[in-house]
């Protein structure tokens, strides 16, 4: 059996509008193409699709008493997956995000994540000693966990997201993870931060670029390039980042080799892209194998620096 996974933070209940593309700063009515409530956040986005490939998942975040929190748990029940709820007075996170054509995004945190005065870590520590590995993202509430997992003797992977290279709130999760992804959105020189990373002792590193694929460093050294996969129909890109990075780190809990691993992460963010939820539907280790069956290339390229 596989061993299980815990993630903390965070979950959303997201209001996605999509246009054609994005407003000009003026008074105006806009009629969209779309506009539906999804579940989001990248704890829940990492913690569907995880579970979805059968690992099973703890999963830690804060929900407000409402009906918001309601949705969330509602949209969090399945088998693979256990919650841990930490319930504040403050309502559940919320954010409204403007979609253009092209998937790009503005987020609006209509109600940002909480941070309360005092949390009961009790089952997270519990959970962090029974697990594989902790997947610690990037909410102010988590930071005491990256403590908590490395007295747990447990590898940290964590999400840096679009990180400039300068930000301070993202260094505690930096110094603390064993594994980095991150996007190159904000952070053009994507190639030295991944560098300097592996020279202090990282073991991979991880930049997705969007439409551009991916890129891996590991502690040897070796690069490798991968390109997204062809796909018939964009969606909705909320979460592609998240199923890349699950994709990724089923491949590696089950030793396989990392080009590998490149091309499961870039074939479950294929498939989340197509539609609009946070994990693509039927998605299951099954599915996944045969889309690296049919479509055999793109295959991660390595190439030497």
């Amino acid at each position: 059996m596989t061993m299980p996974i815990t993630v903390i933070g965070g979950a959303s209940v997201d209001t996605i509008i999509q246009l054609d593309e994005f407003p000009s700063p003026a008074p105006q009515t806009i009629w969209p193409r779309a506009g539906y409530r999804s579940l989001g956040s990248t704890g829940a986005g990492k913690t569907v699709n995880l579970a979805a490939l059968d690992i099973p998942v703890t999963l830690h975040t804060l929900l407000g008493r409402d009906a918001e929190g309601q949705f969330i748990r509602d949209a969090l029940k399945h088998p693979n997956i256990t919650l841990l709820v930490e319930e504040t007075e403050a309502g559940t996170e919320q954010h409204v995000n403007l979609m253009n054509t092209d998937g790009d995004r503005i987020s609006l945190f209509v109600t940002p994540p909480a941070m309360p005065d005092k949390i009961d870590w009790c089952d997270v520590e519990i959970a962090l000693s029974q697990c594989h590995l902790a997947v610690v993202n990037i909410l102010a509430y988590a930071r005491p966990a990256l403590e908590m997992a490395r007295a747990a003797g447990k590898p940290i992977w964590t999400d840096l997201h679009d990180y400039d290279g300068r930000n301070p709130y993202h260094q505690p999760f930096i110094d603390a993870a064993n594994v980095i992804f991150l996007s190159s959105d904000k952070l053009p020189d994507y190639r030295a931060f991944m560098t300097q990373q592996i020279e202090r002792g990282k073991a991979l590193v991880v930049c997705t670029h969007g439409r551009h694929g991916a890129t891996l460093l590991d502690s040897s050294g070796h690069w490798l390039e991968q390109p997204v996969y062809p796909i018939e129909h964009i969606e909705d890109t909320n979460g592609a980042g998240d199923a890349f990075f699950s994709g990724f780190l089923y491949g590696y809990i089950n030793q396989q080799p990392l080009q590998t691993c490149m091309q499961l992460g870039a074939a479950c963010g294929a498939l989340c892209v197509e539609d609009r939820t946070l994990v693509a539907p039927g998605l299951d280790r099954k599915r996944l194998h045969a889309m690296l069956a049919t479509i055999p290339q793109p295959a991660a390229t390595k190439i030497n620096l």
